[in-house]
């Protein structure tokens, strides 16, 4: 007997793990320049998408004019959005301080005070291990202190929406800044090609 598509009974297929959504996480990162911090990040496998802002400072919804005096205590930082089954807290960690000068306690780069100083924000005590980790292996592979924080969590506050993918929408001023600012090359003098 010929049976046609449609009498062969239906199966419904129930959502598993293995057809849900994935479930995606998130992190801050303070890296000195939040343009530079949101492109470098967003190179990274597993990065689903960057948003430069502020993070552990004293006031709320600070403009981007308020935290570049230095006095509201916040870090320019990027809040990532990442695939935890591509790449983990941990990875992220490591592969972030390898974008910047761990050892710089001043700033970033030509971006000087406190406002560019770097820091990893865990959002929990197994995302804390995995920042002492990250902190104590630059060490050991640079044979120097690192001065790059770990700060408990804090707000995380969005810049204004020019400064968002700044790098991919003015390339030709990104590129400038980039380059008289000595980022890539200080990165690799302090961790090599």
């Amino acid at each position: 007997m010929r049976r046609s598509f449609l009498t062969i009974p239906f199966l419904a297929i129930q959502a598993s793990s293995a057809f849900a959504a994935p479930a995606l996480a998130t992190a801050i990162f303070a890296g000195g320049c939040f343009w530079s911090n949101e492109h470098d990040l967003d190179a990274i496998p597993g990065v689903v998408r960057t948003v430069s802002g502020f993070a552990g400072g004293k006031v709320a919804h600070p403009s981007y004019g308020q935290v570049t005096t230095g006095t509201t205590g916040h870090l320019e930082a990027v809040r990532v959005t990442y695939d935890p089954r591509r790449i983990s807290y941990a990875e992220l960690s490591r592969r972030f301080l390898r974008t910047i000068d761990p050892t710089d306690n001043g700033g970033q780069f030509c971006d000087r005070g406190p406002q560019y100083r770097t820091a990893l924000f865990p959002a929990n005590p197994s995302e804390r291990i995995a920042a002492i980790a990250a902190i104590r292996g630059a060490e050991q592979q640079l044979h120097r202190r690192v001065a790059t924080e770990i700060r408990t969590t804090a707000a995380f506050w969005p810049a204004e929406a020019y400064h968002q993918d700044y790098a991919d929408k003015n390339p030709l001023h990104y590129g400038i800044y980039r380059r008289g600012c000595g980022r890539d090359a200080r990165v690799r003098q302090v961790w090599g090609a």
